[in-house]
């Protein structure tokens, strides 16, 4: 029977190789197993999430218009599903990972991803949706490469580097729900983290013996593409090289205007790109700090990452004071212009040979508008939950794409609010009906006392403002409409606004949701269904061969052979994959 499945899959992968050699995109073939390990990374021991045993995990390099297949084994106690956070799964919500599209993967159950990286180049990271789990790892960096046919807005940089950091809690995510289940905070976070590692011990006061830290190693008079993704709970971080200038080059996919900065604010689920030139003399090695920001800086010092970056010319340790963040603890004014000044390179080229900047996003008439508010927790039914315009989403036990495909009515209702309730707050399954090519301008008004980020799955969306106080109508004066960054996350501050535009062309069902994973968890999130109402295999894909089944239509799901899913693990799963990785190299020299 593991024989036979085996070589089931092998002939599958074959004929979709075969396949590829018509279609002109490769194919790029990886394996998941994802585990639960010991690690110390704030020097206690503490069980966190690997896949293939590392944490973080692999990196998902890939080359646009890449068909990528993920074999996802699930070794953990609880179900799993994986997210790609920004790639946007064109015409396929049916791979992205998320409960309201897919039904979990249960444990010790196998589930293969397929998807392609259609018309994106840029620098993303995924992570388990569900849980909690990011709060315990989990999560990788993913490439996508430019095509050799396009050229890059900057010469070809000598090295590619990945730094994830995050705000990191000792305990893990099982004990954080508990806590989120009582109706508490998490309170503030343990340390950060960058790459899995904890702080460099710049201080013996703040940071014990004992450490593992991250050291970057890089070569004087070299110039390195680096790749930075806040990957963390809920905290916004200040990242910066001591000595160096980060020059931003690219964000979630789109190339900016390219400028210098000393240090730059990275919020959660936000990724950025800089091209940094080793330029100093190397005295000493160099610290690569990430420090809490928007809090009471002087109680969260010890909740700083710090590694070094170590020429291979350096003639001794980093040591002293770190680089500072700015000084704006009481003024939120120099962030919020920060952000501002990112703009979208118009004229370079993105996936595709036309300029960024010929889809003229500012002439095109909005078509629905949303008006989305947030506020502190409240108590809903004697449950603590977090709300967006009054609403707080309950995730249905038949995901919404699959609902639809089967016709199973009473799964959600299609009555998101235009504005925020006036009534008291409900906890519903409530679903934005998006229109298939349309244009929505969704407003995110941020009415709590901390910083908060928004992600949107499936779409690059247009940061056209932001400011300070109530969004009102006059406010579309101030309004970006020539090179606001298209991006995927996009921070609103506290007491403030931003507003978003988006180009509703990707059919599907796509996730709108917080990145602070506590807020997260308690329900601030929602989707917006897009339908085409001519079906086509054009605009969606049909459901995959292998999509699960649960809720009202668990009665579909065949029972996986889990002993034969075991059997061809190991040796033979890595047979398998050479096998793929061999036929795929000599597909393309006759294709």
């Amino acid at each position: 029977m593991a024989l036979y499945r085996f070589l089931a899959l092998f002939v599958v992968h074959i004929a979709l190789l075969a396949s590829s050699c018509f279609a002109g995109d490769p194919f790029v073939f990886m394996n998941f197993e994802v585990s639960y390990i010991t690690a110390s990374p704030l020097g206690v021991p503490q069980q966190v999430i690997a896949i293939n045993g590392k944490f973080p995990g692999p990196t998902l390099n890939v080359t646009t218009n890449n068909n990528v297949v993920v074999d996802v084994k699930n070794k953990l106690d609880e179900s799993l599903l994986l997210h790609w956070s920004g790639i946007q799964q064109r015409r396929s919500s049916w791979q992205d990972g998320l409960l309201g599209t897919n039904c979990p993967i249960p444990p010790k159950w196998n589930w293969t991803y397929q998807f392609q990286v259609k018309d994106q180049i840029g620098s993303f990271f995924y992570f388990p949706s569900l849980h909690l789990q990011r709060a315990s790892g989990g999560f990788g960096g993913i490439i996508v490469n430019n095509r050799a046919i396009i050229p890059i807005p900057f010469a070809t940089p000598d090295g590619d580097i990945i730094i994830l950091i995050g705000d990191w809690y000792i305990r893990n995510h099982t004990a954080l729900r508990k806590t989120l289940d009582a109706g508490k905070d998490l309170g503030m976070p343990d340390g950060v983290l960058i790459n899995g590692k904890g702080p460099y011990q710049y201080n013996t006061t703040l940071v014990p013996d004992g450490i593992d830290y991250e050291t970057i190693d890089v070569h004087p008079g070299k110039t390195y593409r680096i790749r930075v993704h806040n990957v963390g709970v809920s905290t916004s971080l200040n990242f910066r090289i001591q000595n160096h200038n980060l020059l931003l080059a690219e964000s979630e996919g789109s190339y900016t205007v390219q400028q210098n900065y000393t240090s730059l604010d990275i919020h959660v689920g936000q990724s950025y790109s800089f091209l940094v030139t080793m330029d100093q003399n190397a005295s000493t090695d160099y610290y690569i700090v990430a420090s809490a920001r928007f809090v009471n800086e002087s109680q969260w010092k010890r909740v700083t990452g710090v590694g070094i970056l170590h020429y291979s010319n350096s003639k001794g340790k980093a040591r002293g004071p770190l680089p500072e963040a700015p000084s704006d603890e009481f003024d939120k004014t120099f962030s919020m212009n920060q952000a501002r000044s990112i703009r979208w390179n118009v004229s370079a080229s993105g996936a595709r040979p036309n300029p960024q900047g010929s889809f003229r996003y500012g002439s095109i008439n909005v078509t629905e508008v949303y008006v989305l508010k947030n506020k502190p927790p409240v108590m809903i039914d004697g449950k603590r939950r977090a709300t967006l315009s009054g609403v707080s989403f309950v995730n249905p036990s038949t995901p919404i794409r699959l609902a639809d495909q089967y016709k199973v009515k009473g799964v959600y209702k299609l009555d998101f609010p235009t504005k925020p309730l006036t009534g008291p707050p409900k906890m519903e399954t409530s679903v934005i009906n998006g229109t298939y090519r349309g244009f929505m301008e969704v407003i995110l008004q941020n009415n709590d006392t901390k910083m908060y980020t928004y992600h949107m799955s499936g779409y690059a969306f247009f940061v056209v403002g932001m400011d300070y106080g109530e969004w009102t109508e006059n406010s579309r004066g101030t309004y970006n409409k020539w090179d606001g960054i298209a991006r995927t996350t996009a921070q609103v501050y506290p007491g403030a606004w931003t507003s978003i535009l988006v180009s509703l062309d990707n059919v599907g069902v796509w996730n709108l949701r917080t990145e602070n994973l506590d807020s997260w968890y308690l329900g601030q999130e929602t989707y917006v269904r897009v339908v085409n109402p001519e079906a086509t295999n054009k605009t969606e894909l049909p459901m995959p061969d292998n999509a699960l089944f649960c809720g009202s239509l668990s009665r579909m799901q065949k029972p996986q052979d889990i002993s034969a899913a075991a059997a061809i693990t190991g040796n033979r799963l890595k047979l398998f994959f050479t096998l793929l990785m061999i036929l795929s190299a000599l597909l393309s020299l006759f294709c």
